[in-house]
């Protein structure tokens, strides 16, 4: 199985720039091209949130019209940019997205590896949280199944060095790290958010975060760092189950020509 994880998009209603200088809308229309080429071609992309910039009806619709040239599953989960109602409304046809409930969390058993989406959102806030109801359906959704699981969530449970997103992470990631811990069949959790390619033991397994499909955040690691982003490549990921392990690798959109042979 063949799991793409795209992040952080930022999409803007209109085409228009985030923060007046950054193209999102083509920097996802480049990744679609680059998934659309990879061969073998994914089995799902996941979208780990902050799929829009600015959570509206108009946005959305771009988000969806755009992620429809991907001729594959597409998962969604929201971010801190995100609304759930919004987004609920601009995916109607998206039936793990419930319409019922507070929370936007799902299960895909559809795959030789299992994915559990879970929602972090904190409503008007940057920072994520895992409060008793959604730890309590991620425990339950653990217990069902011991087949190799996939948790996908949009805040990262670890610190990063990167102060100013460390201010904005899950607020309670051990109480997280209590349930995890429990079921080792758990292979990954792939974050989103931090803009950068990040990696932590967490729990007992990785905790692995996505780059954006657009900016990316400056690797800053000096205390009271301010936010600023800058224009690295963008990129997205791909998780290979070999059938014993999950392997990560962080793939790029833009086109740097033919591979050379060494020989």
């Amino acid at each position: 199985m063949l799991l793409c994880q795209i992040s952080d998009l930022h999409v803007m209603g209109g085409r228009r720039l985030a923060y007046g200088m950054v193209d999102t809308a083509s920097c996802l229309e480049r990744c679609v091209q680059r998934i659309v080429s990879l061969d073998p071609l994914p089995d799902v992309v996941v979208a780990t949130g902050d799929l829009v910039d600015t959570p509206d009806a108009r946005s959305y619709g771009l988000l969806r019209e755009m992620l429809a040239m991907l001729p594959l599953p597409v998962f969604v989960l929201p971010g801190n940019h995100d609304d759930r109602q919004q987004l609920r409304a601009g995916f109607p046809d998206h039936r793990h997205l419930r319409l019922d409930g507070e929370f936007l969390h799902y299960v895909i058993d559809d795959y030789p590896v299992r994915l559990l989406a879970l929602d972090t959102v904190i409503p008007g806030q940057p920072g994520g949280t895992l409060c008793a109801r959604r730890l309590q359906w991620l425990e339950q959704r653990l217990s069902e199944s011991d087949a190799p699981t996939v948790i996908a969530l949009h805040h990262p449970p670890f610190l990063t060095g990167i102060d100013h997103m460390d201010q904005m992470g899950l607020d309670n990631a051990s109480a997280l790290a209590a349930v995890v811990r429990r079921f080792p069949h758990v292979q990954r959790l792939i974050c989103g958010h931090l803009h950068r390619p990040i990696q932590a033991l967490f729990a007992g397994t990785l905790a692995s975060v996505c780059p954006s499909t657009a900016h990316q955040v400056v690797l800053d690691l000096k205390p009271g760092t301010c936010a600023r982003f800058v224009m690295e490549p963008p990129a997205f990921q791909l998780h290979l189950w070999t059938g014993q392990a999950l392997v990560t690798h962080t793939a790029y959109t833009s086109d740097f020509g033919a591979p050379y042979p060494f020989h």
